[in-house]
């Protein structure tokens, strides 16, 4: 798919301050033509037309990275030299996690637009895991682990942000999300507004933000919650 039409479909996902650059709509037409490929063999999605690819997987997941990191690349540099400036050392990437990554959303759209993140990959299907590593490779990314196992084999490892967009079997999988969040992190949901109520009753230890509805979805929302309990740490967004 040509470069200046992805721009035009993803257009209603992001904000008119910040716009994707040339290499990122290229990075994002090589994944589309990966996944096909790769789909003809594998049931990565039950989205077939490039088109729909587009809106409903890299579209929303655009639409999380500009709400979790609202400058990206440019705001994550900023940390840095701001740290710099002030003589301190420069602060550690922010770590992601995106649990149940299956075809690589959200975690790798959310990579190309914030590049400086530390981006984990889990996904227990090996198949699954192979393509993202294939993705990674084409993509020449840095900084992203793939992690082939349940995510329930991440012992004593926390995030500053975790990513779950969806999952099947949503009231198993939200609890052990939240334990991978780091005490002041966020847990970053892409759920079906039915889903809100569930998020808020099993999950107390988090404050929720407003529940953003997602463009061109009559249904679907972000959701953003701040883990409150134990050590206070700040907002890895600031």
């Amino acid at each position: 798919m040509r470069p200046d039409h992805i721009a035009e479909l993803l257009h209603p996902f992001l904000s008119d301050d910040r716009r994707l650059t040339a290499d990122d709509l290229d990075h994002i037409s090589t994944y589309i033509d990966l996944l096909l490929r790769w789909n003809a063999r594998i049931n990565l999605t039950a989205v077939r037309d490039p088109e729909q690819i587009v809106t409903r997987h890299f579209g929303e997941s655009l639409f999380a990275a500009r709400h979790l990191f609202p400058g990206g690349r440019a705001a994550l540099q900023g940390r840095v030299r701001a740290a710099r400036e002030h003589g301190a050392l420069a602060p550690e990437a922010i770590s992601l996690a995106d649990l149940g990554s299956g075809a690589g959303f959200p975690g790798l759209p959310i990579k190309l637009w914030a590049p400086d993140i530390s981006l984990t990959l889990i996904e227990s299907n090996h198949k699954k895991a192979a393509f993202l590593r294939e993705v990674i490779r084409t993509l020449t990314l840095t900084d992203v682990n793939v992690f082939p196992a349940r995510a329930e084999a991440l012992a004593d490892v926390s995030f500053d942000v975790v990513a779950l967009r969806a999952v099947e079997r949503f009231d198993t999988i939200l609890p052990i999300a939240a334990s991978l969040v780091a005490p002041g992190g966020r847990l970053a949901l892409l759920i079906a507004s039915s889903q809100l109520p569930q998020a808020h009753l099993r999950l107390p230890a988090f404050g929720w933000s407003e529940p953003v509805p997602i463009p061109l979805s009559h249904s679907r929302s972000l959701l953003v919650g701040q883990r409150t309990d134990g050590p206070q740490a700040s907002s890895p967004n600031q």
